[in-house]
């Protein structure tokens, strides 16, 4: 079974890479440095948009638990 919060990631990932201007399939081709900063950049910005995710669902769920 495929872990959803993964392919996710994934998804956010490749929103970041796209949004500046990179396809996915070309990153491997990018020189090391280039590549190493931009996958570190995008993995941050899938980390933070993953805990605000969870942060709403989280909050959603506590509003339904007090209904």
């Amino acid at each position: 079974m495929e872990d959803p919060e993964g392919r996710l990631e994934l998804a956010l990932i490749e929103e970041f890479l796209v949004s500046h201007g990179h396809a996915p399939r070309e990153v491997p081709a990018l020189p090391e440095d280039q590549r190493r900063h931009l996958l570190e950049a995008a993995s941050v910005y899938a980390a933070g948009r993953l805990a605000e995710i969870q942060a709403r669902a989280h909050y959603v769920h506590e509003i339904h638990r007090q209904e």
